[in-house]
């Protein structure tokens, strides 16, 4: 299946979810208007991607478990934008939730984003044992223990003195949980072996933390327009990050670096299981920054 169908089931399975009967229109709007509002849907396509990898033909279910996952990174952007947070007016080019609807709108339109997806993977047409691996795992991955706890850490570090260690701890939580599931739930839903599973896992962090490096390198060197949203905030906020303790270049080497060790360890699944990673290889390859 073609990217830009994958990107119209994912869009048609969230529209289905939130096409039932409302108790608040004025809330599904404001749930929409940051769902709709665009982005590469970079997590659930690379879900998708790799359980076709597997050799298994997409299901509505799986683009149901696609949606729920973009939903979750949706609620964080939202929550991630507010006065309290990271305070900015615009996000993918367009003001920000909470700029749109009001701060408190923006506060529930975000809670009912991490609260929806359980309900929208329940749904799903999978085996009751994978519905609920799928649903831990999202939830580790998002809350107390993954992207929740990340932007704590995150908050805490600012205009603090903190070692490159620690900054990895904060992007593993706040970026690498949400961005390691969907290969963690790819190898779920296709019932992969244990090793496998753990060299899914092992790519998406390293891809988690490629993907971190990259926004601290693009937040300096890029523009509003190419952001869609404010650049330079990091500096702003004097937070630590990896610009400023490796300097541009050796942020982009150890970018680099990250983002081969990932497909080397794609390349040893191709050679060892019955796995086809070409389509997953070049997302991963799209990521690179010219220059």
């Amino acid at each position: 299946m073609k990217q830009a169908e994958k990107l119209e089931q994912i869009k048609q399975a969230i529209n289905n979810f939130y096409a039932q009967p409302s108790v608040s229109d004025s809330l599904i709007e404001a749930i929409l208007y940051s769902v709709q509002a665009g982005g590469k849907r970079i997590r659930p396509l690379i879900l998708l991607e790799l359980v076709e990898a597997f050799g298994q033909e997409l299901q509505q279910a799986h683009f149901q478990v696609a949606a729920a996952l973009e939903l979750v990174h949706t609620g964080s952007l939202i929550h991630d934008d507010l006065p309290a947070m990271d305070d900015d007016d615009y996000r993918r080019g367009r003001l920000t939730n909470h700029k749109k609807f009001g701060e408190a709108m923006a506060i529930l339109a975000g809670d009912s984003l991490f609260l929806d997806p359980f309900g929208l993977i329940a749904m799903a047409d999978l085996p009751s044992q994978v519905k609920v691996a799928l649903i831990s795992e999202l939830s580790l991955a998002a809350g107390s223990f993954g992207m929740v706890a990340g932007q704590v850490l995150d908050m805490q570090g600012e205009g603090q003195v903190i070692s490159l260690e620690d900054l990895k701890t904060i992007h593993a939580n706040k970026t690498g949980k949400l961005l390691t599931y969907p290969f963690v739930a790819a190898g779920l839903i296709v019932q992969s072996e244990q090793f496998v599973q753990e060299k899914l896992r092992r790519i998406g962090e390293l891809l988690g933390l490629a993907f971190q490096v990259r926004d601290d390198i693009l937040d300096v060197t890029a523009s509003f327009e190419e952001l869609g949203k404010t650049p330079q905030k990091d500096l702003a906020t004097a937070k630590s990050t990896y610009p400023a303790f490796l300097g541009i270049d050796g942020a982009k080497n150890f970018f680099n670096q990250t983002l081969d060790e990932a497909l080397e360890i794609l390349k040893d699944l191709e050679e060892k299981t019955e796995f086809s990673g070409e389509e997953i290889q070049k997302i991963v390859e799209s990521l690179r920054l010219n220059g």
